[in-house]
């Protein structure tokens, strides 16, 4: 009995020991997992205000798009891309909506003829100024406003050698978690040009966006291409399809920041003689939560 007694008791203060230091060890679990948990969250959250055309958040957008072959001629082509997204609320802007105002700017390598050589030029500027509409929620947001092109290519090959002004809509759905669906459309139309050699434009631009976090930061997409109808007879038609990764890094102190990297394919052209075959697409932007003085 007295052994038995013994047994038991060592038992008894074996698994006391592991009761306390399961309670000594469950909070440190506890609050390691609460910590990834909004880690994860934010991290869903920035991949999706990232490829969000309609973001509020203040960002710097930089891409390089490297097309190693193009139809038409033998030339590797390239467009690097510098993009602000620059929002206001009511009590900073001339509207009673919320504006999203997005500058680009581009750098263009484009071919000298149907060979090899290439030459690279500042490329046309363009801008979109969008109000949120009323009747927006959490989940889908509509907005709308002109889109301006502005022609400050350094030579004839990289721009079109017009003004232009047009219409632009955008819609994103934000309600299934982890979930991006959206797109942009834009209208730009020339009314006046820099050369007499210029051409009348009328393009009708779509940009598809789907979007799906997959965690620890990382995301898959198909964002990047945008569709392009002229009107005009006898213009362009290019319908390109793209697939993409991504990742977002948060850390304490410092901006968030998202790095992409995606392949494009043009699925249908017609009318396009010079256009990329296939692309690559080598993204970074930085965000920058706390530059929201209205907050």
């Amino acid at each position: 009995m007295t052994r038995l007694f013994r047994l038991l008791l060592a038992v008894l203060v074996l698994l006391g020991i592991s009761a306390a230091h399961a309670e000594s060890t469950a909070p440190a679990q506890q609050e390691q997992k609460q910590k990834e948990e909004p880690e994860k969250t934010s991290a869903a959250t920035l991949a999706r205000e990232f490829n969000d055309p309609l973001t509020t958040l203040p960002q710097l957008f930089i891409q390089d798009a490297y097309s190693p072959a193009n139809y038409g001629t033998d030339a590797q082509t390239n467009r690097a891309i510098a993009r602000v997204i620059v929002p206001r609320i009511p009590r900073f802007s001339l509207f009673p909506l919320v504006q999203l105002v997005r500058p680009s700017v581009t750098l263009v390598t484009v071919p000298e003829g149907r060979g090899s050589a290439t030459r690279t030029e500042l490329g046309d500027s363009q801008l979109f100024d969008f109000a949120v509409l009323p009747g927006s929620s959490k989940g889908l947001i509509l907005a709308a406003g002109p889109v301006f092109v502005f022609p400050t290519a350094t030579d004839k090959t990289a721009g079109q050698r017009s003004w232009q002004v047009g219409p632009g809509f955008g819609a994103v759905y934000k309600a299934i978690p982890g979930i991006l669906l959206g797109g942009l459309i834009q209208n730009p139309i020339s009314f006046a040009y820099t050369s007499p050699e210029s051409r009348r434009s009328s393009t009708l631009l779509v940009q598809p966006i789907l979007l799906a976090s997959i965690g620890r930061g990382f995301y898959v997409k198909s964002a990047d291409s945008t569709w392009g109808m002229s009107w005009q007879r006898h213009t362009a038609t290019t319908l390109p399809l793209s697939f993409g990764i991504g990742y977002v890094r948060t850390r304490e102190g410092f901006p968030p920041i998202n790095l992409s990297v995606s392949g494009e394919w043009m699925a249908y052209r017609q009318f396009a003689w010079v256009v990329p075959q296939t692309t690559i697409r080598f993204a970074m932007t930085i965000a920058f939560p706390g530059w929201q003085p209205w907050r």
